[in-house]
């Protein structure tokens, strides 16, 4: 059974940036697709970024294209989620998910396992 563990949350002023990172064990992530969903007080989760098992196809929320980037390195099990010119509306506890097939997709019934989230702040 695969688990899911983001790390690199934290509390960031507007306009700087941070590093989310999402190791897996229990199982290669290499042939499933990977996501980043977060989700703010009292809102859905919303989708962020997703990759496909190869990295070749990413997809964005247009609310952070161009801003985020996401990123795997299959040998090391881990995704990773860079986040520029963060605004206030970006604050959320960021989720990382694991993939039900290899093709990447915005939809969170596609996505077969979770992690517990790390926590996302930014100041004004």
């Amino acid at each position: 059974q695969v688990q899911l563990a983001e790390s690199g949350g934290g509390l960031v002023q507007a306009g700087g940036s941070l590093r989310l990172s999402c190791a897996a064990s229990g199982r290669a992530i290499s042939p499933y697709a990977m996501g980043w969903f977060r989700q703010a007080p009292g809102k859905e989760r919303e989708f962020v970024a997703c990759i496909s098992w190869g990295g070749g196809t990413t997809y964005y929320a247009d609310s952070v294209n161009g801003r985020f980037t996401i990123t795997r390195d299959n040998a090391k099990n881990t995704v990773l989620l860079q986040m520029n010119s963060l605004k206030p509306e970006d604050a959320a506890v960021y989720y990382c998910a694991l993939g039900r097939s290899g093709l990447a997709s915005v939809s969170p019934s596609m996505y077969a396992a979770w992690g517990q989230g790390t926590q996302v702040t930014v100041s004004s």
